[in-house]
C-alpha cells in the first residue's frame, strides 16, 4: 500500500472536500494530491486543505491526468461523461459521484458493504458511486434481503437541502434568516419553491408515469446494485428543510416468513448499519444525531400492519449523512477496495 497519486475532479465543491476529509481520516495511502476545479477557482487563487497543507488548485487537462493512480470525480453529469474517459485513457482508475456512468453495463455501481466484488468487473476504467437517497435505503435493506429474500420496496425520502451541493445549504440558509426576519424570500434556487418553513415534494425532472428522475435513479440502481433486475420499487422524494442527512421512511416485502425481533438482531450486526430503536424513551433516528458520520441509523421498525394475508413486509425508518456515507465516504471505501 504505497502511497498513492490520488485526484479530485471538482474539489473546492461540498462533496470534494468531503471526500479530502475522508482521505485524511481513514488513512488512506496518499503519497500526493492533485485537486483540480474551475477557471475561477484557479483564477482566484482557492486552496484546499490535506494533512495540514494547503494544495492549490488546477484546472484539469488530459496531461494533468497523467500520473494519477485514482480520480474522484465529485462534478455533473455532463463534466463526468466529458472527463472521465480522458482521465482513465491516461491511467487513472476513475471512482465517479455523478449520474453520468452508473447505468452503463461496464461501469460497476458499488456499495462496498453489498457488492465489493464488482469492482472487479472494470472494463471502462470507471466505478461509479451510487444516488446518495439509494445508498442509505439499500444499505440496512442488504441485509434483510439475504434473511427473506427482498421482492418488494415502498420508499418515501426526506432529503436535506444539501443534497443539491452548497447552492442548496447557502439558500436554505438565505431563507431561513429571510423568514426569521419577518421578509419576503423573493426568488428562490436552486429549489423550484421556497424549501424553509416548507417541502417540496419534487426532486428531479418528471420522467415517465409522473415519477421524477430522483426516483427512478433509486428504482433503476438498487437493482443494479444488489443484482435483483425485478425488485418492484415505489418511490417518492420529498426535499425537506434540514440542512443535512437524508431520511427514510421504508416498507420492505420479502419471500418468506420475517420477525421484528429477528430484523432488530440482523440489523445491530449488519456493517454500516447502527440500530437506535426504543420507541418508548423516544429514540429513533434523526438527521441532526446522524449528520457528520458514516453509518446508517435504523430504527422505527415494525410490522406491516397493512400487509395482505399470505405477504411478509416490515416498515422501518432511517436517516443517514448523505455526503459521507452517501457520497464521500462511499468513494473511498471504493477505493480502500483496490488497493
Amino acid at each position: 500500500m504505497s502511497g498513492k497519486v490520488i485526484g479530485i475532479l471538482g474539489a473546492t465543491g461540498v462533496v470534494g472536500t468531503q471526500m479530502l476529509q475522508c482521505l485524511e481520516e481513514r488513512d488512506f495511502p496518499v503519497g500526493r494530491v492533485v485537486p483540480f476545479a474551475s477557471q475561477r477557482s484557479v483564477d482566484a487563487g482557492r486552496t484546499v486543505s490535506f494533512r495540514g497543507e494547503q494544495i492549490p488548485v488546477q484546472v484539469a487537462t488530459p496531461e494533468r491526468y497523467a500520473g494519477l493512480d485514482i480520480l474522484f470525480s465529485a462534478v455533473g453529469d455532463d463534466l463526468a461523461e466529458q472527463e472521465l474517459p480522458v482521465a482513465a485513457a491516461a491511467g487513472a482508475l476513475c471512482i465517479d459521484n455523478s449520474h453520468a456512468w452508473r447505468m452503463d453495463p461496464d461501469v460497476p455501481l458499488v456499495v462496498p458493504e453489498i457488492n465489493p466484488d464488482d469492482v472487479r468487473q472494470v472494463r471502462k476504467g470507471i466505478i461509479a458511486n451510487p444516488n446518495c437517497a439509494t445508498i442509505i435505503g439499500i444499505v440496512p435493506l442488504w441485509p434483510l434481503h439475504r434473511a427473506w429474500g427482498l421482492e418488494r420496496i415502498i420508499c418515501s425520502t426526506y432529503q436535506a437541502a444539501s443534497g443539491a451541493g452548497k447552492p442548496g445549504l447557502d439558500e436554505l440558509d438565505r431563507e431561513t434568516r429571510c423568514v426569521a426576519a419577518g421578509e419576503p424570500v423573493g426568488e428562490t434556487s436552486p429549489f423550484q419553491y421556497q424549501l424553509a418553513m416548507n417541502l417540496i415534494p419534487q426532486i428531479g425532472s418528471q420522467k415517465e408515469e409522473g415519477y421524477t428522475s430522483e426516483e427512478v435513479k433509486m428504482l433503476h440502481e438498487g437493482r443494479k446494485i444488489m443484482h435483483l433486475p425485478d425488485l418492484r420499487v415505489n418511490c417518492t422524494c420529498v426535499r425537506v428543510p434540514v440542512a443535512r442527512s437524508h431520511s427514510e421512511s421504508i416498507t420492505a416485502e420479502f419471500e418468506r416468513p420475517v420477525s421484528v425481533e429477528e430484523a432488530r438482531e440482523i440489523l445491530a450486526a449488519a456493517p454500516g448499519v447502527k440500530l437506535v430503536d426504543d420507541l418508548p424513551d423516544h429514540v429513533y433516528p434523526m438527521p441532526l444525531d446522524t449528520s457528520d458520520q458514516d453509518l446508517v441509523w435504523v430504527g422505527r421498525i415494525r410490522k406491516d400492519t397493512s400487509a395482505p394475508e399470505g405477504t411478509h413486509s416490515l416498515t422501518f425508518w432511517c436517516c443517514g449523512d448523505q455526503i459521507r456515507k452517501g457520497a464521500a465516504t462511499n468513494a473511498v471505501q471504493i477505493a480502500e477496495l483496490l488497493v
